[in-house]
């Protein structure tokens, strides 16, 4: 691997000089030419900041891992919002399978079932950092004081459980503001998005869930699954998807076996 896997934010509010320069070529652009132009100049500036937060895989504001460096057949699955009711049937699926995700849990949630917490560790998965509440409606509008709130928050709901704090962290409905940063880089938290994806979450039908997954299957990807949805279809979809990643060739692999595997860097100097 040429860089490594896990980056958290680096320059957190690198984003503030944008923005400054951004409003001063607007308010050049006022003085110049009035409200007509200025107007106008003001919106346009607005809108690399939205599109930065409503879309789930930029760069903008920090570091986003979509995909694992590998040539082999092997995917990331990741999955959300638990744990749930549905936790136990997909542990017992993904042991059937030798399969290995990362759930990434809401604290809340956590709080109330720390015993499963605990059962995801202890069958070799891992945690993954997604928001305290999971304020579905607004995460990305949050000021720097709730953001922080609610990955801090979370964060130490899973190091008080487990001993050990999340390394990842994945955005409610992958949606990150600028203020998300400065957080990630306080926990050694790296975000991370998708490859593909099947919105189980809404969908209630299996087959038309691991279809729409399956478009998206490469060597790397990173699929986004979720737990605990109304339709209580997503144990169905997970069961469906496993024994399409079997027959496909598929296998299930961690980011952090790649890290492991990865040669050390060899420094200045030496013989490799």
């Amino acid at each position: 691997m040429s860089a490594p896997l896990h980056r958290p934010p680096r320059h957190p509010h690198a984003w503030v000089a944008g923005l400054v320069l951004s409003q001063l070529a607007v308010a050049l652009v006022w003085w110049q030419w009035g409200w007509r132009w200025g107007l106008p100049a003001m919106l346009l500036s607005h809108l690399p900041f939205l599109w930065g937060t409503l879309k789930a895989d930029s760069r903008l504001f920090s570091p986003v891992l979509r995909r694992l460096p590998t040539d082999e057949r092997r995917v990331w699955l990741t999955i959300d919002d638990g744990p749930s009711a549905d936790t136990a049937a997909m542990l017992e699926l993904l042991d059937r399978h030798q399969a290995r995700a990362t759930f990434f849990v809401v604290g809340e949630n956590a709080r109330r079932h720390p015993e499963i917490v605990r059962e995801i560790v202890r069958r070799g998965h891992a945690l993954g950092n997604h928001s305290h509440t999971h304020p579905q409606a607004w995460f990305w509008a949050l000021g720097p004081a709730r953001m922080r709130a609610q990955v801090a928050g979370n964060q130490a709901e899973l190091a008080a459980l487990t001993g050990t704090p999340p390394r990842w962290f994945r955005a409610v409905v992958g949606m990150a503001n600028p203020f998300v940063s400065a957080p990630l880089r306080e926990h050694g938290l790296a975000r991370v998005a998708w490859s593909a994806r099947g919105y189980d979450a809404l969908a209630a039908d299996p087959q038309a869930v691991v279809a729409r997954i399956e478009r998206g299957i490469a060597p790397g990807a990173i699929v986004l699954l979720h737990e605990g949805a109304r339709h209580g279809r997503n144990v169905a979809a997970l069961a469906l998807l496993l024994q399409r990643l079997d027959a496909l060739g598929y296998r299930t692999v961690l980011p952090e076996e790649l890290e492991a595997a990865a040669p050390a860097p060899v420094a200045l100097g030496e013989v490799a």
